[in-house]
């Protein structure tokens, strides 16, 4: 019987930067929720990092959606990646931009992996 993905992290942060000698990354202005002076508000950037292991070797697809609990959620990240060693640790780095909120709300995300739900958790977007 195979183990399934496992998520080690989940962050929602500024930006990553990666050294270009040593490869490490660093997570820059970790954050859990969001305020806007008027809605609709548009975020200009956020960085979604997960970390995982447990991947079988080969493609894979990462799908992340984002929607309050009385709506239907939107698609922000539907992206293949690749696992050489399912021991191995894969960091995802996910680039946002520009993400518009219609109104403040517990905004719920969803974390899939080839369509096995990782993580479904809650981003507050407060005024």
């Amino acid at each position: 019987m195979k183990s399934p993905i496992q998520l080690l992290s989940f962050l929602t942060c500024d930006g990553v930067h990666v050294d270009p000698i040593t490869g490490k990354q660093t997570i820059l202005g970790v954050f859990s929720n969001l305020r806007a002076a008027k809605f609709p508000a548009v975020h200009p950037r956020m960085i979604w990092f997960l970390s995982i292991t447990d991947v079988p070797v080969g493609k894979h697809n990462l799908k992340v959606m984002m929607g309050l609990a009385i709506e239907e959620p939107k698609t922000i990240i539907d992206r293949e990646f690749e696992s050489r060693n399912p021991a191995h640790r894969l960091n995802l780095v996910n680039d946002i931009q520009k993400l518009k909120f219609d109104k403040p709300g517990d905004y719920t995300i969803n974390i899939e992996v080839d369509d096995q739900t990782l993580l479904v958790t809650s981003f507050a977007i407060t005024q």
